[in-house]
C-alpha cells in the first residue's frame, strides 16, 4: 500500500478506511545480524523504515532470551527513527530502565501484570508513548479499560517468543474489533500487528484495520542493498 491508497469497498466483512491512510513499517531486530546491530539498524533507517521494533525477551513471560536496556540504549545513536521497544517480560519494574535507555514507545503485555491500568500510566509519567499488547489467546475486551489512555495496541498474530512463526488467521476478527473500537474513541491510537507478516498477510492485516507493521525476515533476507524493495514490498 502507497501512501494515500484506499481500500475498496467490495471486501465489506474488512475494515475499509474512510480516509486515506500511510502504513508504518517497523523492522523488528530480532531477524537481524546480531553481530552487527548498529549497522542493521542504520541500513533499516535509510532504507526508509518508519520504527525500529525491539523484542524484549526474559525467558519467564515467553520461552527465550533476548536483549536489555543496554542495548537499546547502543542502539539510540544509530538511527533517528523512534524505538519501538516490546517488552515480552513479566517483570515490569523493568520499564524504567527501558525509558532511560532511549525506548520512545514502550509496549507492555495485559497478561504480564493485573494492574495494566498502573503500567500505562507508569509508561506515560515517564514521557513516553504507552502500547498494550495480547497474545492470540486474550480477547480485545481486555482493553476495554485502558483504550483511552494508550497510544498504540499491538495484536501477536503469532504467540510470542520465536520469529519466523507462521500467521494465524484467527486474529483477522480481533484487529477488525479493534480498529472499530479504536475508531469510536475517536483518539489516534496506532493499531500495529506482529507475527508472520510477510506480503500476503500485510494486507490482510491492513485490510482488517492495522496501521503499523512489524517484520523481521521479511525485512532482513537478502542483502542489506535488498531492506528498501522488501519495505516497499509490505506497504503493498
Amino acid at each position: 500500500m502507497v501512501a494515500g491508497r484506499r481500500f475498496p469497498v467490495e471486501a465489506a466483512h474488512d475494515y475499509c478506511y474512510l480516509h486515506p491512510m500511510t502504513i508504518k513499517i517497523a523492522p523488528s531486530i530480532l531477524s537481524a545480524d546480531f553481530a552487527c546491530l548498529g549497522e542493521e539498524v542504520a541500513a533499516i533507517t535509510k532504507a526508509g523504515a518508519d520504527y525500529v521494533h525491539v523484542d524484549v525477551m526474559d525467558g519467564h513471560f515467553v520461552p527465550n532470551l533476548t536483549i536489555g536496556p543496554a542495548v537499546v540504549a547502543a542502539l539510540k545513536p544509530h538511527t533517528h527513527l523512534p524505538l519501538d521497544v516490546h517488552l515480552m517480560i513479566s517483570a515490569l519494574d523493568l520499564v524504567p530502565e527501558f525509558a532511560r535507555a532511549g525506548a520512545d514507545i514502550i509496549t507492555v503485555h495485559a497478561e504480564a501484570t493485573p494492574h495494566l491500568d498502573r503500567a500505562v500510566a507508569q509508561i506515560k509519567a515517564l514521557g513516553k508513548k504507552a502500547g498494550v499488547s495480547i497474545c492470540p489467546a486474550t480477547h480485545e475486551s481486555a482493553l476495554d479499560y485502558v483504550l483511552n489512555e494508550v497510544d498504540l495496541v499491538l495484536v501477536m498474530t503469532v504467540n510470542p517468543g520465536f520469529g519466523g512463526q507462521s500467521f494465524l488467521k484467527s486474529q483477522l476478527p480481533k484487529i477488525r474489533a479493534l480498529r472499530e473500537a479504536i475508531t469510536r474513541t475517536g483518539r489516534d491510537i496506532r493499531l500495529e500487528v506482529d507475527g508472520g507478516i510477510n506480503a500476503t498477510t500485510a494486507r490482510e492485516v491492513v485490510a482488517a484495520g492495522a496501521d503499523m507493521l512489524v517484520a523481521g525476515s521479511a525485512v532482513f533476507t537478502g542483502s542489506r542493498a535488498d531492506y528498501a524493495k522488501n519495505i516497499e514490498v509490505l506497504r503493498g
